[in-house]
Parts: C-alpha cells; structure tokens; sequence
C-alpha cells in the first residue's frame, strides 16, 4: 500500500489530562498513495482483524485498524486531511472524538456533532448508508 501515516510524537507535560483527539483510521480506506500527515498525530496502536462477515465486495475480508490520539488544536486539521484521504468509493469513513464532539470524515466531507444528539447522528447515518456503508458498518461509539 503506498499510503502511509506520519506521526509526529507530542511531548506533555502536567496537562496530560487535557482533551484529546481520539480516533480510528483503517489503513485500508486511504487512497492509493494517499499521505495524511498532521503534526501531533500519534498512533497509539496498529492491529489487523478479520472482518469477512461484515464486509461489501469492494472491501478486504482483513481490515488494518489505526487508533490515534493528538491534542484538541490539531481536529480541524485532521477532519480536513482525512477527507481528501479516504476512498470515495466502497463506503469507508473514519471518526475521533475530541471534547464533547464526535467528528465522523468521508470523502471530501466532514461532519461533526455534538455526542448524544441523536437527530444530528441519524442525518450521518443517513449520509453513510447513502455513500455504500453498510448498516452493520455503521457503529461509531457516541
């Protein structure tokens, strides 16, 4: 795969519990050469599953799942450097949160709602069963 994703780590010192953007990327939805690099990114863990039950035909049965983390500052940046990222096709998104907000990226589109609102949630759904997510797929955590 010639996507890659840069991590630059972030030094903290007592502010350790400030807000945090946290989030999961599959290494499987980035475009094909593809660099999403934000200044501090960091990859907090890198695994791969089997996921063959709950895939379409145009996804991997094996998805590589990349969790990160970053300070509250970086959101913006990186909502807008995942949407120029991701796979347009196949129904791929990736989502964080940061605050009281969770932040859901497609392809050239970003969403961010306030967690627990369940009418700004349903219109995301809507949006990804429209873009080919499939409904099982659709299951950030709030």
């Amino acid at each position: 795969m010639a996507a890659r994703v840069s991590a630059h780590r972030v030094v903290r010192g007592a502010r350790d519990t400030d807000v945090m953007v946290k989030g999961t990327l599959l290494a499987e939805s980035l475009r094909i050469g593809a660099v999403l690099e934000v200044d501090a990114l960091t990859v907090s863990r890198i695994f791969r599953r089997e996921v063959a039950a709950t895939v379409t035909s145009a996804q991997p049965g094996v998805w590589t799942f990349v969790e990160f983390e970053g300070p509250d500052e970086i959101a913006d940046t990186l909502a807008t450097s995942l949407a120029g990222t991701l796979l347009r096709e196949g129904g791929w998104y990736a989502d964080f949160s940061v605050g009281n907000d969770h932040v859901v990226v497609f392809a050239d589109r970003v969403f961010r709602y306030v967690r627990g609102d369940r009418k700004e949630r349903r219109k995301i759904e809507e949006y990804a069963a429209g873009v080919g997510v499939p409904l099982q797929q659709i299951d950030w955590v709030d």
